[in-house]
């Protein structure tokens, strides 16, 4: 998983409440157990018309957001299914961090797992931001991860809230796999005492 510190970027609005997992990646897309390959439909119901052109008035098919790494949008985003494929289908896309009032829970906890930081701030601050957003290429915003601050195009600092050992494994790249791969001298020399003390473990293991 890619280090998250700090991330200045390109921010698309997205003002719409309630989107959830079915809008961000649908249904019919979920036949993969690989996380790439999703991003082209991310938001696919809202990106494309049914004849499979893209629609113009959708946020992220209009320059400069089609390289926007920082989505802002409103309440419970995330929610619906508990498919992990949506933070995949974001980050493939190019998105590191979402900005909102507040995420589904389990989308919330899929994110971080994933390499994306989502951030809960008030209402007002995210449609701020929003405004900061629409000026285009020449707004980006700053998300300090270490310091907690999303800073505005004008050099405000907005600070947010994050779990500090969720901070810690964005801060260092660590999904559970990393975290686990972390103790791997502790779980060898575990392993190494256990055959010694119990070589019938190892018996039944290789049979």
């Amino acid at each position: 998983m890619d280090k998250f510190t700090t991330l200045t970027a390109i921010a698309a609005p997205l003002p719409e409440a309630n989107i959830d997992t079915d809008k961000i990646i649908p249904a019919r897309f979920l036949k993969t157990t690989k996380r790439t390959g999703l991003g082209v439909h991310a938001f696919d119901s809202m990106r494309y018309r049914e004849d499979g052109s893209e629609n113009p008035d959708f946020v992220l098919n209009r320059e400069p957001y089609r390289n926007a790494q920082i989505l802002i949008s409103h309440e419970n985003f995330g929610c619906g299914s508990s498919r992990e494929h949506a933070p995949w289908a974001l980050l493939d896309f190019g998105l590191r961090c979402v900005i909102a009032p507040s995420f589904a829970d389990i989308f919330f906890n899929n994110s971080f797992k994933n390499g994306i930081l989502p951030i809960r701030l008030p209402r007002e601050v995210c449609d701020t931001l929003m405004e900061d957003a629409a000026q285009g290429a020449n707004s980006r915003l700053t998300v300090d991860l270490a310091r907690q601050v999303v800073i505005r195009p004008d050099g405000t600092e907005v600070p947010f809230e994050v779990d500090p050992l969720r901070k810690h494994l964005l801060l260092e790249g660590l999904d559970d796999i990393g975290q686990t791969l972390q103790q791997e001298q502790s779980i060898s020399a575990f392993e190494a005492k256990r055959a010694k003390d119990e070589p019938w473990r190892t018996v039944i293991a290789l049979d």
